[in-house]
């Protein structure tokens, strides 16, 4: 039996999940998780950084990469007090980092996630594995998603298709065939636009269960006009993020409608649940028996309502009833791939990604030594 911890912070930038894996022969385990928030203040540096990045400065960034690693090593400690684990009990932390940046496109391509994990190994005392996914873009992928490995590896059932839907900021999906093959790739918006909407109108972070998506009906034109973005429509390998989908995107959108705030609610949550069933629908060659839901979308009751819609025929769930809690997801899969790091193991799954072979990823930040 090893330990190993997971840290991740999404394109929510709300705070850091962090989760306690036991990794056995037999398969894995979590063992504890907590969520320790963001200060205000640092969630809204961290999102004018990423809506302003030519202004942020080499200062602010600075700034910010030691901000989110002393978060980071706090949610650490907080997951070792919940769980009375000791620190010399845990083989290694996989720190996922906050993203700023992904341009897997751009040119010349790269990824930016910050979280120095130098001071995360010297708070901590533990080995630290990060930079997970400069490796997989330097090899030509996308460098995302990265967790369909870890869904495969527990999520997966032998002559059964599925497919698992991880709701964030922004939506990926893992597809399992039931012959063991897996792909996946990022549909598009999760909670990003309907959290900026909701923001943009008082103090609400989310709109929780999607009440206020729930109280509103569906603009049919505004809902093409999003479902008209090119993203949708291209080819996987493929990854996004707020670069695309932020609230630029999202008032260029909305320019000259007037709707009422429930409206453009119930519209952004249709928008999501309508891209993510298109996105399980084309796989013409993988027809799910069904879809497990994991990440903070599956807190929205009306956007699992609406995507259930969107699917007939096909079982809608919560991985919470095939053995691990859907907010634990994403923590669990750095933990898994710290462990892959550790044992030389590739990490990334080139199907979804696009690289041009398996690769073990991240980098290893040891923790304090005894001697000399």
């Amino acid at each position: 039996m090893t330990l190993y911890a997971g840290l991740m912070s999404g394109t929510s930038m709300d705070g850091v999940d962090a989760v306690l894996l036991q990794v056995t022969a037999a398969g894995c385990q979590v063992v504890g998780a907590t969520h320790v928030d963001y200060d205000a203040g640092l969630t809204q540096r961290l999102r004018s950084a990423v809506a302003n990045p030519v202004q942020a400065g080499l200062d602010e960034l600075g700034q910010l990469d030691c901000l989110v690693a002393e978060a980071f090593a706090q949610a650490t400690q907080a997951l070792l007090r919940l769980t009375a684990t000791d620190a010399a009990a845990v083989r290694a932390i996989g720190s996922h980092g906050q993203t700023l940046l992904h341009r897997p496109r751009s040119l010349p391509r790269f990824t930016l996630q910050i979280g120095d994990p130098n001071l995360i190994a010297e708070q901590t005392g533990i080995d630290v594995v990060a930079d997970f996914r400069r490796r997989d873009l330097a090899a030509g992928g996308e460098a995302a998603p990265l967790v369909p490995a870890f869904h495969a590896a527990v999520l997966g059932h032998p002559g059964e298709a599925r497919v698992v839907v991880n709701i964030g900021g922004i939506a990926n999906i893992t597809v399992l065939a039931a012959d063991g093959a897996v792909t996946g790739f990022d549909t598009g918006p999760g909670n990003c636009l309907m959290d900026l909407w909701i923001q943009s109108l008082g103090p609400q972070a989310f709109d929780r269960d999607g009440a206020l998506a729930a109280s509103g009906r569906v603009d049919a034109a505004l809902l093409q006009h999003l479902l008209a973005e090119p993203y949708l429509s291209r080819p996987a390998p493929k990854s996004t993020g707020r670069e695309l989908f932020n609230s630029l995107w999202l008032q260029a959108a909305l320019a000259g409608r007037a709707l009422g705030a429930a409206d453009v609610q119930a519209t952004l949550c249709e928008f999501t649940a309508v891209s993510i069933a298109r996105a399980i629908s084309d796989l013409a060659a993988v027809q799910p028996a069904r879809v497990l839901v994991c990440g903070g979308g599956v807190l929205n009751g009306q956007l699992l309502r609406r995507l259930a819609a969107q699917l007939p025929g096909v079982a809608v769930e919560s991985t919470a009833a095939y053995g691990i809690d859907p907010l634990h997801v994403e923590g669990a899969a750095f933990a898994w791939l710290a462990h892959r790091h550790i044992e030389r193991l590739a990490g990334n799954l080139p199907a979804v990604t696009g690289a041009r072979g398996p690769r073990v990823l991240g980098a290893l930040y040891p923790g304090l030594v005894t001697s000399l």
